[in-house]
């Protein structure tokens, strides 16, 4: 048996300290206040605390209390969501997709309306996380999409998104009417981005250039490494998918396009249980997500 107050109490507790008010929470839950008086105590007695501190035209959370409604809140909105699924239509579906933070943020979340008119019936559950996930165990989720690496175990079938592009980029007024794009990369500041699987050093080399040697802003994810490029504060080097948007707007240019060698490298990856390869709603996301690829990618 599991550890916990009777739901009813709990219930009752997170009504009345998300409205502050056990009256409001009475009405709510189709109790009376004394009802719901009752149960506050009842659960303060369970926890050995006081949950709320009364006045008399109002009730207010202690700090217990308001650690035990942040959690109930997370709690609730999850089974709110699952109640929610179980309503669904009987052909509807939920596809529960982990994606690598930047990648959703820049690339694929722009899509997913697109997806979403095109199939009515499945409803898309997207979580990231910049570590990659274990579909062994995470089994609430239906597919990963991970950065760097992807979790290789017995029953997981993993599929790279192919060859991306990874290049210099910054704002076009960095550029201006001034030097050569060569001596620009030795003058120009630039950013890290982190957890990148290319470093500066690697282009650097790759191109017969001395890496500067001088202090440089980093950032953990390549999303915020875009937004500073965009901003002016210095060159990345990213892949060319999480700023297609930027790039095609004119808020990034490549520097020196004609002038330097480009990086290859796959870089995320499409994790997914052998055993699932066939479920419907899984192949219609996997048939989709590679057609944009493709697509975005020139074909």
């Amino acid at each position: 048996m599991r550890k916990i107050p009777n739901f009813v109490l709990l219930r009752a507790f997170e009504a009345a300290a998300r409205l502050e008010s056990f009256t409001l929470a009475a009405h709510e839950l189709h109790l009376t206040p004394s009802a719901i008086s009752h149960q506050i105590r009842e659960l303060e007695e369970n926890f050995g605390t006081s949950l709320f501190r009364r006045s008399h035209r109002r009730v207010e959370p202690t700090p217990e209390g308001h650690r035990l409604l942040q959690s109930l809140t997370r709690i609730m909105d999850a089974l709110e969501a699952c109640c929610a699924e179980v309503s669904l239509a009987p052909s509807g579906q939920v596809l529960s997709v982990y994606c690598a933070p930047s990648l959703a943020v820049k690339w694929l979340g722009p899509r997913l309306p697109g997806f979403m008119t095109d199939n009515p019936d499945i409803t898309i559950r997207l979580s990231s996380g910049a570590e990659p996930m274990d579909l062994t165990q995470a089994r609430e989720l239906d597919i990963a999409i991970s950065y760097g690496v992807a979790l290789q175990r017995p029953g997981i079938e993993i599929t790279p998104l192919g060859c991306e592009t990874i290049v210099p980029m910054c704002a076009p007024s960095l550029k201006g009417r001034r030097r050569n794009w060569r001596q620009l990369m030795t003058e120009l500041p630039l950013i890290d981005s982190s957890l990148s699987q290319v470093s500066w050093h690697d282009w650097f080399s790759l191109n017969g250039l001395n890496l500067p040697q001088r202090n440089r802003p980093s950032f953990d994810r390549g999303a915020l490494s875009v937004s500073a490029a965009v901003d002016g504060m210095g060159v990345i080097l990213e892949t060319t998918r999480f700023a297609e948007r930027e790039l095609a707007r004119g808020e990034l240019v490549e520097a020196g396009r004609n002038e330097f060698e480009r990086i290859l490298r796959e870089t995320h990856f499409f994790s997914q249980r052998i055993n699932e390869r066939r479920a419907e709603k899984i192949v219609r996301f996997k048939d989709w997500l590679f057609e944009e690829l493709r697509a975005s990618d020139g074909g």
